[in-house]
């Protein structure tokens, strides 16, 4: 990714018509590049000013544009940086981009590089690069929030107090094994470390502890299961506002998991119609059925790994299988659909409170949506108001990594049977995973990964 460094450039506006679109360059060329397009000099920095930009071979004007220079480094990629304002059209944003790949010394930008410049140039450590493609890619108002928070670099700042008093320990701990016998390095050290290793590897597990930030970022799985007919699919339906699942009045119509991402009052939302759960065991088999009991193998799957259920059953009957009623736990939520065909009263289940709906009528859904944005923001919690939390699955490996280690120390150091140098190891370990959150240490393996997930331009 790092390859030469020669002036890129790209657009940072989505691809096709729009009113405005904008084409960034960043390097020792960017401003050449401005001077040579519009036939005049840069203008102040971070000042726009409207120019004519012009093809530097043929000289025919390309665009009316705004112009704005940033002289590193003080700009993103703490790189001189060139920003062109463009209309919008197909062919204009061709025709600028033509024009600036002929001249020397520029290249088009790879995926996620001008970020990855910016990382180089410290402007951002690793977990605030994370929360700005999670920004970029945020689909609800708690996503954002939560990624605004990263980008702020309340997770680096978080793990970076971590790791500077473990590298203070560190020393002390190394001060001892080298000056062993220096008057003013007290002996038993290393063991007068261990309230503060205990007390770090405590705040570290609270932290682990603590999966909203996963659950925010890729979205509260939620499993619609129960009994075929019962309505699961015209629950969807009427849940996503839109024809997703197709509902027929024959029992095993849905097959396989149907998914459709929602966006709950702020929070995401990945809501699954599964199979409808039925016994098949005492039923011969023909490939219909071998293919309802692979649907109904996946329905239960779900159901094991959703965060929350909505078991539906259907209103009109009077008595619910005892199979399924065993999947109803503290994370299901109970609905007794077609209330508009029942004369006599709902059927109930165990302690469970029931939702009586119409998910062909709507009556009742409102309710239920009230019972699950707040279920939902129960387990999200109040983005923006709380300590920082995990958005990936890097950083939890990272925090494990690090408090594996502090509990090897914090066991060497209680036993004193464990020889000094083997403790320190374990510190310079602990502080290393710390160190790989926000880059400072060990993390060129995962750089490429990391910025790939950009789209051009960006």
């Amino acid at each position: 990714m790092r390859g030469d460094r020669l002036t890129i450039y790209a657009p940072s506006t989505a691809t096709g018509r729009a009113a405005v679109a904008v084409v960034r360059v960043s390097g020792p060329k960017a401003g050449d590049a401005l001077d040579i397009l519009s036939r005049r000099r840069r203008p102040a920095a971070r000042h726009a000013k409207r120019v004519r930009l012009q093809d530097p071979v043929s000289s025919e004007v390309l665009d009316d544009a705004l112009a704005l220079w940033f002289p590193g480094p003080n700009s993103f990629t703490g790189e001189d940086v060139a920003e062109l304002h463009l209309h919008g059209g197909r062919a204009v944003l061709a025709s600028v981009l033509q024009a600036l790949g002929g001249i020397p010394g520029l290249r088009l930008a790879q995926a996620g590089e001008f970020t990855r410049r910016a990382f180089d140039a410290g402007k951002l450590d690793l977990s605030e690069v994370e929360g700005l493609a999670d920004l970029i890619a945020a689909d609800t108002e708690a996503q954002r929030k939560q990624a605004l928070r990263q980008l702020s670099g309340e997770l680096g700042r978080l793990t970076e107090s971590w790791r500077v008093r473990l590298v203070t320990a560190l020393a002390q701990a190394e001060a001892e094994i080298d000056f062993p016998d220096e008057g003013d390095v007290p002996g038993g050290m290393i063991a007068g470390l261990r309230p503060l290793l205990a007390t770090v590897a405590s705040e570290i597990r609270a932290q682990l502890g603590d999966q909203r930030g996963e659950r925010l970022r890729e979205g509260l799985s939620i499993a619609i299961i129960g009994p075929p007919n019962a309505g699961k699919s015209s629950l969807l339906n009427r849940l996503a506002q839109r024809e997703a699942a197709i509902v027929a009045a024959t029992a095993g119509t849905t097959r396989d998991v149907i998914e459709v991402q929602m966006d709950l009052n702020g929070y995401p939302v990945i809501l699954a119609d599964t199979a409808g759960l039925r016994d098949l065991s005492d039923i011969s088999g023909d490939a219909q059925l071998d293919i309802e009991r692979e649907g109904i193998r996946r329905a239960l799957l779900r159901a094991l790994s959703a965060d929350l259920k909505i078991l539906v059953l259907d209103g009109c009957e009077r008595e619910v299988d005892p199979a399924v009623a065993r999947l109803a736990d503290s994370d299901t939520i109970v609905v007794a659909n077609k209330i508009d065909l029942v004369t006599a009263g709902v059927p109930g289940l165990g302690g469970h409170a029931v939702h009586p709906l119409s998910a062909k009528t709507g009556l009742g859904i409102n309710a239920l949506f009230a019972t699950l944005e707040r279920e939902v923001a129960d387990r999200l919690g109040a983005v923006g108001t709380s300590a920082p939390i995990i958005t990936r699955t890097r950083h939890r490996e990272a925090l494990a990594d690090c408090v594996g280690a502090l509990d090897r120390a914090l066991a060497g150091a209680a036993t004193g049977k464990i020889a000094p140098e083997l403790i320190t190891e374990d510190l310079r370990l602990a502080a290393r995973a710390l160190g790989k959150i926000t880059g400072r240490v060990g993390v060129e393996d995962v750089l490429d990964v990391i910025f790939r997930e950009f789209c051009i331009g960006k």
